[in-house]
């Protein structure tokens, strides 16, 4: 499955949400949620928002804070100024420079990234 490239849905700066998040295509969050977060599609943490949930997802970018755990099957990105903490599995990781991790990361798939391949 492709993500949308268009988002579908955005919970706006100074909105507040509690609970099970399930939905498809794209939704970017730009205020506060906690609990879960669960779809098949691609979230995107803007950089105003506060996220403190466990994150079930297709992919994942993170732009603001996120506290909880992010299962990402296709791809998680953070961006700066993110401050992420938590644990994360994924095939794919991309952390930019001046963002923030702190937690565990499992990387499953069955190829090795290239840059890690060893040289001779």
């Amino acid at each position: 499955m492709n993500p949308s490239s268009e988002i579908t849905t955005v919970l706006g700066r100074g909105s507040r949400f509690e609970g099970k998040l399930t939905f498809e295509g794209t939704v970017q969050i730009d205020g506060r949620f906690s609990g879960e977060i669960q779809t098949e599609g691609t979230l995107i943490i803007g950089d105003s928002a506060e996220v403190q949930a466990n994150i079930v997802a297709a992919t994942v970018v993170v732009k603001g804070k996120l506290q909880g755990d992010v299962a990402a099957s296709e791809s998680l990105t953070i961006q700066a100024p993110a401050r992420v903490t938590g644990n994360l599995s994924t095939p794919n990781l991309t952390i930019e420079t001046g963002s923030f991790f702190e937690g565990h990361c499992k990387m499953s798939g069955d190829e090795a990234p290239a840059a890690s391949a060893p040289q001779e």
